[in-house]
């Protein structure tokens, strides 16, 4: 049993705890209480990745229309594309600052739309959305919830919105737990993978942060809120019921 724990501790990039790798061992057939594997952790010298403190990124300080916070912190959704979140974060690089716009499904949790850019501008928050519509293709209108900040409250930004039939909804002044869920997603990228890594140049941190986003956590990653399901899988549970 220490070997497949170990194992799936691995696979997990040193990330999981032992309620998800024992999650992870049931879902391959293996059998064996939480407490087990804790204890194999625990002799092993196994220990999950910590978290730090995480900033917010986009300036509010703008004199742009906002939009009241329709949200209002309900957290959920019935099905995938009813509401999207969306967030700044910024990655160092030995070469420079990389910023990177999320789009993140309230229900799914999968990261629908990025983009990564050298500056923090309208275009790149842009570009995010444009690749979440092109792959996801929603129906019906959908929630779009972000911060105050100047990229997301701006004209041509707006525009896009209401050309997808997206209804906008934005976080109070100053409050960053109205956009916790996207803003957790960047909180998570940064503990399992830029805190953990030395980016040489831009180029490879935007290899790396395909990887992650892509294959490891809208593919792989366990999320105990789904139901210790990836984002991937839990979307297609919905598709079978359409």
């Amino acid at each position: 049993m220490t070997q497949e724990v170990a194992r799936v501790f691995w696979q997990s990039r040193r990330l999981y705890g032992s309620p998800k790798i024992t999650e992870a061992l049931r879902r391959q057939g293996i059998r064996v209480s939480s407490k087990t594997v804790a204890r194999i952790m625990k002799k092993q010298g196994f220990q999950s990745r910590t978290v730090r403190k995480y900033k917010a990124t986009t300036n509010a300080q703008h004199t742009l229309p906002v939009h009241e916070n329709v949200l209002n912190q309900q957290f959920t959704a019935d099905a995938p594309h009813q509401v999207w979140m969306a967030d700044i974060t910024y990655i160092g690089t030995d070469e420079g600052w990389l910023y990177l716009a999320s789009i993140l499904d309230l229900c799914t949790r999968k990261v629908v739309g990025w983009h990564v850019d050298e500056r923090m501008t309208k275009e790149l928050a842009i570009q995010a959305l444009e690749k979440a519509v092109q792959r996801e293709r929603p129906r019906g209108e959908v929630l779009h919830h972000s911060d105050r900040g100047s990229q997301y409250a701006s004209h041509e930004y707006q525009k896009r919105l209401l050309a997808y039939g997206m209804k906008s909804s934005m976080s109070r002044k100053g409050n960053c737990y109205d956009n916790a869920c996207v803003e957790s997603f960047h909180s998570l990228l940064k503990k399992e993978l830029v805190y953990q890594e030395k980016f040489r140049t831009r180029e490879e941190a935007k290899r790396k942060l395909f990887e992650y986003i892509e294959i490891f956590y809208n593919r792989q990653r366990l999320h105990s809120a789904l139901g210790y399901q990836t984002p991937v899988e839990y979307e297609h549970t919905f598709a079978k019921l359409a």
